[in-house]
Formats: C-alpha cells, sequence, structure tokens
C-alpha cells in the first residue's frame, strides 16, 4: 500500500452526492488526474451562478470549480473531474486534505466542546500547541507563544509585541513583500492592485527597503546578497535611523512576491545586524513553516535564528490558527490582556494542529519536501531549457516557481503569458497559482504528501499546458 493511502477502503457515493463524486474525501480518494466534464462542469458553473448572486464581487477565485472532496494530492469537484493540487490552498494543506489523524483529533475535541475563550476559561490543547512551537522554532533560548486566527492577524500581533518591547515605532519591511489584508499589514505588503487599491490611508511608520532578488539584482546573482544586506543597512542606520526601529520583518522566502529565495548570506547579515542595532528579527513564516522548505521553518536554510517568527498556513491542517513565537522576554513585554482575540487558539484549531505537528515530524515531511524538490526542479530547468520565456526557475523544496518573461533575451515580465499558462493548466485538470508582484510567476505549492507518480503527472500537464500556449504566440 502506498504511503499516501489511508487504511480502509473509500465509502461508496450515495444517493445524496451528484453523479461520480465521492462521499468523502482523505488520503483514501484515488490519485489520479481525471476529468469527466469541461472544466468548469456544469455544476460548478451553476454554483458559480448562484456565487455572483450572493458573494461580495471583491472575494476573488483562481479556478471556478467547486470542490466536493479532496484527499493526498487531488481534489474532485462537484462534477467528478479529480484534478492535480499544486496549491494546496495556498500552502494550508501539507498534510493532505481531510488527513486521517487531523480529522479524527477535530471530531474528538468537538464532541466535548467547540469554544470556551481561552482567555476566560482556558484549556490544555491551546498550552500543548503553544509548547509544540517552542519547542520547534529555531534556538534554543526560552521562548513563549500566542494563538491567533491568521497570518495576518500573527503580524500584526509580532508588530504589536516587537513594539511593546523595544518601545520603538518605525517597521521595517521589504520591496515585494506580503504580510496580509488588515490595515497595518496592508501597509506593510508591496504589491497594490489587488491587495492595497483604494484602501487607504495605511498605517504609518512602515518602511521598506530592497530585497536580495538574484534574478533581478542589477549586478547578477553571485553578489546579490552582500550587496543588497549592504544597502538595507545603510537605508535603516542613514535614512531611517536605526534606534528608531522596532522590528525588521522578512519572510525568508517570499510567498505571493513571487516566490523570491534572497541571495545567500542576505538573511543572516541582516539579523548580525539587527542585534547589534537593537532591532528585532522578525521571521513571517506564515507560507514557508511546517516542512515546505525542506526544514520545518526555512530560516533554517541560513541558521537564522529569529527573535519573533510568524507562523499560520500550515500549521493545522486547513484549520484556522496562526501563532507568534519568540524569546520570552519578548513575548512577555506587552501587558497582561494586551493580546488576545475571542476566537483565537480555538480547541479544535489546536486539535488539529498537534495532529498535523504530529505526522510531519513522525512522516519526516521536511525530508518529503525535499524529494519533491528533487524530482520537480530538474523537468523545471529542462522545460526552462527549451522556452526562453521561463526566466528563471527557483524555489526549495515543495515551494517552487517560474517566472516569466517576454523571452528572446527581453526579461521584462510578461502577466499575459503567465495567466495563459495557468489557465492552459486548470483545463487540463492541474491546480497552480500565480503570483509576483508583475503577476508573472507560476508557484507550484502541492501537498507535502503527494505521491510521486502524481507530482510527476502534474509536471507532465505544465509541460503540455506550455506547449500549447507558446505554439499559439
Amino acid at each position: 500500500m502506498p504511503w499516501w493511502t489511508a487504511a480502509g477502503e473509500q465509502a461508496g457515493a450515495d444517493e445524496m452526492n451528484p453523479p461520480n463524486v465521492p462521499a468523502r474525501g482523505g488520503p483514501g480518494l484515488p490519485q489520479i488526474r481525471r476529468l469527466v466534464t469541461e472544466i468548469p462542469g456544469p455544476r460548478s458553473r451553476a454554483l458559480a451562478a448562484r456565487r455572483a448572486g450572493a458573494v461580495a464581487r471583491g472575494v476573488g477565485e483562481t479556478l471556478p470549480v467547486y470542490v466536493h472532496a479532496a484527499g493526498g494530492g487531488v481534489v474532485v469537484d462537484v462534477d467528478g473531474n479529480s484534478l492535480i493540487d499544486f496549491g494546496s490552498g495556498i500552502a494550508v494543506v501539507s498534510v493532505g486534505n481531510a488527513a486521517d489523524g487531523v480529522v479524527a483529533a477535530v471530531r474528538e475535541q468537538v464532541g466535548r466542546f467547540t469554544h470556551t475563550c481561552f482567555m476566560i476559561t482556558p484549556y490544555e490543547g491551546y498550552v500543548a500547541v503553544c509548547e509544540a512551537l517552542n519547542r520547534l522554532t529555531p534556538g534554543d533560548h526560552d521562548k513563549r507563544s500566542a494563538l491567533f486566527n491568521s497570518g495576518a492577524e500573527a503580524v500584526e500581533n509580532a508588530v504589536k509585541i516587537a513594539r511593546s518591547a523595544t518601545g520603538r515605532a518605525a517597521i521595517v519591511v521589504f520591496e515585494h513583500a506580503y504580510h496580509g489584508r488588515t490595515n497595518l499589514t496592508l501597509a506593510m505588503t508591496a504589491k497594490s492592485a489587488p491587495y492595497k487599491a483604494g484602501f487607504g490611508p495605511f498605517a504609518p511608520e512602515v518602511y521598506r527597503v530592497p530585497l536580495a532578488y538574484p534574478y533581478r539584482w542589477p549586478t547578477g546573482r553571485e553578489h546579490c546578497g552582500e550587496q543588497a544586506a549592504a544597502r538595507v543597512i545603510e537605508l535603516v542606520r542613514d535614512e531611517i535611523g536605526a534606534g528608531e526601529v522596532a522590528a525588521l520583518v522578512i519572510e525568508p522566502i517570499q510567498g505571493e512576491g513571487g516566490f523570491i529565495v534572497p541571495g545567500r548570506g542576505f538573511l543572516p547579515r541582516l539579523a548580525e545586524f539587527c542585534a547589534d542595532a537593537g532591532i528585532l528579527f522578525v521571521a513571517d513564516e506564515i507560507q514557508t513553516g511546517f516542512a515546505r522548505t525542506g526544514t520545518m521553518f526555512a530560516c533554517e536554510d541560513e541558521g537564522v535564528v529569529p527573535d519573533l517568527i510568524t507562523t499560520a498556513k500550515g500549521i493545522a491542517g486547513g484549520m484556522p490558527l496562526a501563532a507568534v513565537t519568540g524569546r520570552a522576554e519578548i513575548m512577555d513585554a506587552p501587558q497582561v490582556g494586551g493580546l488576545g482575540g475571542t476566537y483565537g487558539g480555538n480547541p479544535a484549531a489546536c486539535a488539529a494542529a498537534l495532529a498535523a505537528i504530529g505526522f510531519i515530524e513522525s512522516a519526516d515531511l521536511a525530508a518529503r519536501a525535499r524529494r519533491i524538490g528533487e524530482l520537480a526542479l530538474p523537468r523545471l530547468r529542462a522545460l526552462a531549457a527549451r522556452y526562453d520565456v521561463i526566466g528563471d526557475v527557483r524555489g526549495r523544496g515543495a515551494m517552487l516557481a517560474l517566472e516569466l518573461v517576454r523571452g528572446g533575451g527581453d526579461t521584462r515580465p510578461d502577466r499575459e503569458l503567465t495567466g495563459a499558462v495557468a489557465a492552459a493548466c486548470h483545463r487540463r485538470g492541474l491546480i497552480v497559482l500565480t503570483a509576483g508582484t508583475w503577476g508573472n510567476v507560476l508557484r507550484l505549492l502541492p501537498p507535502l504528501v503527494m505521491d510521486p507518480a502524481l507530482l510527476l503527472a502534474g509536471l507532465d500537464v505544465l509541460d503540455e499546458a506550455f506547449a500549447e500556449v507558446t505554439a499559439a504566440r
């Protein structure tokens, strides 16, 4: 039995389910791509019509297929189409959708109680998740954690904690960064449309500095990390004022910004500078955390130990949970009652997190992420060798990307081509996402439990999509 297959047999569909649609999800779903209708099919189109009359227009969508079941590395829609999932709900379901242990833990917890509010009458699950985070995050110093609902909440609370601990106000962020959709995190986010346009004014005292972006660094890749770090330090010292800065907040590998892996040496040099200047180094590991990049946290790749680390997405197998973890003296700086929220650390989400973290460790999903990279990167590089519109192949572990450009020596971003390739993948039953400041990056985020044969089948579809789109140019 393959390692991704659950014990036992899949339950059959009953008369309440659409034809050819499994009765339930989970890792027992057949791990195949199967198209029985066009994409989207008639049932999905009917639901899309209902959506148009009920859901606010500002809530976007990538692929209008309506999901009925999911598990392992596939998503099954209401028409019975089985799609290969290279999105993982934006890096959330790393352990797979409806993972057996997560489902069992949530069922057991909701059978006992669904909510009390940890700030009113606490419960063990919250404490246990904090203990796990304190143990797993980089560094052997004394740590504390606090739990929230979303990545944006975690980032916003990390800023609150940093300001409380340092007595300073300024926050340094980076070009191409994405940190969330609240007012403060939108100020920290770089990209205007669609995230920021029309929603200002934004929170003050947020300063943006260059990122070590190897593909687009003016003097080339070789010295990108050291040169970019020197430029950031110069700006913080001379223009912002190092003594005014509470925290420097950075994604060790950028997410929505285009899966940009900073040049080597960039992160360690900035961490060193922050320590010398009394600035807190905050790693936003919301998309990179929990084995996604081949280590439990991406900042471990260069031995960086952050003062604070924010987590969410892959923490709880699809349940809404986020956290800030950091040095005990920093985390304990805010006054009692200064941190919290009605739903933060919901007991069902905590149960899911403990099950997901346990599986990530016991199944060594970090090694499986590395294996995904070992299988996928040669295929992606071969694709780039055939199509000069692929300007860059990058990423680490199971967080991979292609940056698309005009080609023929022209490295200007090509948003239209990127959208066309993504659409061709979608028609063929492969879920891929786009990203990047210019919308010209295809990002691949397969579940860490994806069967290798299914991964390779998805890469075959990607190859077909490039062949179709480039032939039509």
